[in-house]
């Protein structure tokens, strides 16, 4: 099985771990907060990350320019938007709907590696991404009143428009982090992605930080004592949420970010789990049938 398959199940896994965390934060601070939580005490880690490498493994640290730099911001305010009109979703009563368009990131993410980068997807990548985003939309409305029928008639209300500028600019900030770390190739030895993602993470998250923290004094400044008081928890988010991106940019830039994002839905595969092992909640036929349809879809992705 190829490396980047490897981190990006990995990083699938430890992205669900930091998401049930990050659930139990939003219930002792706002969602400005947790959200904070993901960037702020993920900072330290990215950085230990990048010393290690440095000091520790003798990478040499790459020389950025202005292709890294733009990329770099674009992709970091990308996925800070996305995040918020994510969140901004669950103050709607019929938010499933604009959380399962949401989930269309990584169709939106080929089409942006074809128009930014001239990744061409062949006709069974496209096929496979197609059977695990209608897998990943089925399970968002898999316990909702709404049928799949009526999941395609509601594409023009708001919710839904929501949910597509979320995956639009999640699929944009995934194209833009690989852009970001492929600018750095050529100061450094061949093939250090390692090297090339952990930098790239770096800047990023200290640029996310610095955004969010601002925002905070600015519009939120009682939400620091919040996050102040939760510090242990949070803590512990941040070392699985910056371990969880460092997998994820290096997975991106071995692979096309379109195809790491949809070997990246089995995350819903261990949620199912957790909760059917864990918790022993059942799984309806809907949800079931969505599973099989990632697995589908991702089957086809590796094997291909």
């Amino acid at each position: 099985m190829e490396t980047w398959v490897l981190i990006t199940v990995a990083a699938a896994f430890l992205q669900n771990v930091r998401s049930a965390m990050q659930k139990h934060l939003k219930g002792v601070m706002g969602t400005t907060g947790a959200t904070f939580v993901r960037f702020g005490f993920g900072l330290p880690f990215a950085l230990f990350y990048l010393v290690v490498l440095w000091r520790g493994a003798g990478h040499p640290l790459p020389v950025p320019n202005g292709t890294f730099f733009l990329w770099a911001v674009i992709g970091g305010l990308a996925q800070i938007a996305a995040t918020f009109l994510l969140v901004h979703l669950f103050s709607f009563r019929n938010f499933a709907v604009g959380t399962a368009y949401s989930r269309t990131e990584p169709a939106q993410a080929a089409l942006f590696g074809l128009i930014f980068l001239g990744e061409k997807a062949s006709q069974g990548t496209l096929v496979a991404i197609a059977i695990s985003v209608v897998g990943v939309m089925l399970i968002s409305v898999a316990r909702t009143t709404l049928s799949p029928r009526s999941l395609l008639t509601s594409v023009f209300s708001r919710t839904a428009g929501i949910g597509l500028a979320s995956g639009t600019f999640f699929g944009l900030s995934a194209v833009s982090y690989r852009s970001a770390s492929l600018a750095l190739a050529p100061s450094l030895p061949a093939t250090d992605y390692v090297m090339q993602a952990s930098f790239t993470l770096g800047f990023v998250i200290l640029l996310q930080t610095v955004v969010m923290l601002a925002w905070i004094l600015a519009r939120q400044p009682e939400e620091l004592q919040r996050i102040g008081a939760a510090w242990r928890p949070a803590f512990v988010v941040g070392f699985v949420g910056a371990s969880a991106s460092f997998g994820w940019f290096m997975a991106m830039t071995l692979q096309q970010a379109a195809i790491v994002k949809v070997v990246a839905q089995v995350e819903m595969l261990f949620t199912f789990a957790s909760s059917f092992f864990v918790f022993r909640e059942w799984i309806n036929r809907l949800e079931l049938l969505g599973c099989l349809l990632i697995v589908t879809g991702v089957v086809m992705l590796i094997v291909l």
